[in-house]
C-alpha cells in the first residue's frame, strides 16, 4: 500500500506493508479515541515527477491496468494520478492521508521514483 501524507510542510510518500481496510481502522480508532472527526471517502491524489523518470512507470500502469493515470504538464514535468481514499478532518481539508493499493511492481516503482525525485530536488536546493 501506498501512504502519501499531506501536511503543511509538503507530501511524504512512503510503502507501507499492511492492508487498506487495517489502515483505515487504525485512523478511525485513533480519531475516536481523540475526539476528533475524521473523513473517509474515496477519492484521487496527485502529484508530479519529472518526466524522464516516467516513461518506465507508464509501461507499469499500463500492463497492470491500475487505478494510476501518468499526465504530461509541461516538457518536464508528469503528473502521477491515483485512486484510493482519502482521510482527513473533513471532507475539504488540505491536510491528510491518501491511501490506495497497487500491484507490488506498481507500488515500488512509483515509490522509487518519487525518492529519486525528492533526491534531485534536494540537490537542486542546495
Amino acid at each position: 500500500m501506498l501512504r502519501l501524507t499531506y501536511s503543511d510542510l509538503g507530501l511524504h510518500l512512503e510503502r507501507v506493508v499492511s492492508s487498506i481496510e487495517f489502515a483505515i481502522a487504525q485512523r478511525v480508532a485513533l480519531a475516536m479515541r481523540l475526539g476528533q472527526p475524521l473523513s473517509v471517502e474515496p477519492g484521487r491524489a496527485a502529484f508530479l515527477l519529472p518526466i524522464d523518470q516516467t516513461a518506465d512507470l507508464g509501461g507499469v500502469l499500463q500492463a497492470e491496468s491500475t487505478a494510476a493515470t501518468i499526465t504530461m504538464v509541461d516538457r518536464q514535468f508528469a503528473e502521477v494520478a491515483l485512486s484510493g481514499h482519502w482521510l482527513a478532518a473533513s471532507h475539504d481539508a488540505d491536510a491528510g492521508l491518501f491511501l490506495t493499493i497497487m500491484s507490488d511492481r506498481a507500488e515500488t516503482l512509483i515509490y522509487e521514483l518519487w525518492q529519486m525525485s525528492q533526491s534531485a530536488s534536494a540537490v537542486l536546493q542546495s
